[in-house]
C-alpha cells in the first residue's frame, strides 16, 4: 500500500517537473500566426498584342516588282484596306503604334540634324545651325528658315490609319501620346510651322502651320529618336473595348517611304499592365547575360579541375627565409 502510494508520488513529480522544464511557448493565436490576415497574390494581368506588317500587303500586284516607284509617285493610289482578328479581349485603352524596321534614327549625322534652341521658343526661330541639309527654303528669291528644321523633323512619319467594326467608326484619340515634359520644356506654345516640306524633295509629313509645336504630337514623339533600327512609336489610343473574335477594319494610307532602304512597317494594337507594354528586349538580355556566366563558370571550373594552378613554396616567402626579422644585406 506504501509503496503502491510512493510509487503514485513520484509519479507526480515527475510530471510536474517535465512541464516545468519544457519549452513550448504557451499557445497564442498571435505568437502561432493564426490571426485573420489577407495574403494578396500578385498576378499581372496578360498584355495581349497584335502586330501585322503591311508594306508588302499595301503594294498593287501591278507595282511589286517596283515599290519604290509606286510609293513616289503622285498619280498612284495609296489607299490601302486590312482587317485584324482580336484573338482575346482588349480593354481599353488600347494602344496604336507603328513599327519600323532597319530605320537608323540613332546614325550620328541623322540624331544631330535639329535646333533644340529653335523649338523652344519663337527667339530662336531663326537659329539653323546643325540642321544640314534641312535648314532653309526658297521663298521668293531669298531664303528663309525652316521651322522646324533638320532631318528628324523632315522625315516625319506620315501614314495614317482609319479603324472601324461592323461599319463603326473606332475614334482613335490622339491627345497626351507624347511625354508631358516634352510638350512643356521642349517644344514652344510660341513656335510655328515655318516653310516646312515647301522644297523639291518631300520627306514626310505635313505639319499644320496654325497649329504650335507643343500641340503637335504625332511631331514631337517621332523626334525622341530611338536607339534601335527596329522601334515603335505612340500613334494614338482607341479608348474602348475590343471583344474576342471582332474582326477589325482598317484603312491605311500608305504614304511612307521605306521601300527605298528595305525597311518594314507594321500596324501594332497592345494592352498595358503596371509593368508596362510587352517586351521582349529584357527577357532576351538577362538570358543571354545568364548564359554567357554559365558559360565562363563551366569553362574555368573545367580548366581548374584539368590544369590546376601549382601551389608556390612557400620557403620563398621574404618571412621564411629571414625568420628573424633581419635584412638580407
Amino acid at each position: 500500500m506504501g509503496s503502491s502510494g510512493t510509487g503514485r508520488k513520484d509519479k507526480g513529480s515527475d510530471s510536474s517537473t517535465h512541464k516545468k522544464n519544457s519549452k513550448r511557448p504557451k499557445y497564442s493565436r498571435f505568437t502561432q500566426q493564426e490571426l485573420p490576415a489577407c495574403k494578396p497574390i500578385l498576378t499581372p494581368p496578360w498584355v495581349v498584342e497584335i502586330v501585322q506588317e503591311y508594306d508588302a500587303d499595301c503594294i498593287p500586284p501591278d507595282y511589286r516588282k517596283d515599290k519604290v516607284g509606286y510609293i513616289q509617285s503622285d498619280s498612284t493610289n495609296k489607299t490601302c484596306t486590312l482587317s485584324m482578328i482580336v484573338p482575346k479581349q482588349m480593354r481599353s485603352p488600347v494602344y496604336i503604334y507603328y513599327q519600323l524596321e532597319n530605320f537608323y534614327q540613332n546614325h550620328r549625322r541623322y540624331v544631330k540634324s535639329r535646333n533644340d534652341k529653335q523649338l523652344r521658343n519663337k527667339a530662336g526661330e531663326q537659329k539653323t545651325s546643325g540642321c544640314d541639309p534641312e535648314e532653309t527654303a526658297a521663298v521668293g528669291p531669298d531664303k528663309a528658315p525652316i521651322v522646324p528644321c533638320g532631318l528628324i523633323a523632315w522625315s516625319l512619319f506620315n501614314d495614317t490609319f482609319k479603324f472601324s467594326f461592323e461599319s463603326k467608326v473606332l475614334d482613335v484619340n490622339k491627345k497626351n501620346i507624347a511625354w508631358e515634359s516634352d510638350r512643356k520644356h521642349k517644344f514652344g506654345s510660341d513656335v510655328y510651322p515655318k516653310n516646312f516640306q515647301n522644297g523639291s524633295l518631300i520627306g514626310g509629313a505635313q505639319l499644320n502651320s496654325s497649329m504650335p509645336l507643343s500641340e503637335q504630337e504625332d511631331l514631337i514623339v517621332w523626334m525622341r529618336t530611338a536607339a534601335l533600327p527596329t522601334f515603335r512609336k505612340l500613334y494614338g489610343k482607341i479608348e474602348q473595348d475590343l471583344h474576342a473574335n471582332q474582326k477589325i477594319s482598317i484603312i491605311i494610307q500608305n504614304n511612307y517611304n521605306t521601300y527605298s532602304f528595305g525597311g518594314k512597317k507594321s500596324l501594332v494594337l497592345s494592352t498595358t499592365s503596371w509593368i508596362g507594354g510587352k517586351n521582349e528586349f529584357l527577357g532576351v538580355g538577362y538570358l543571354t547575360v545568364g548564359g554567357l556566366s554559365l558559360t565562363f563558370a563551366v569553362g574555368f571550373i573545367l580548366v581548374y579541375i584539368l590544369k590546376p594552378r601549382e601551389i608556390g613554396d612557400p620557403s620563398y616567402l621574404s618571412w621564411n627565409r629571414n625568420p628573424a626579422g633581419h635584412l638580407i644585406s
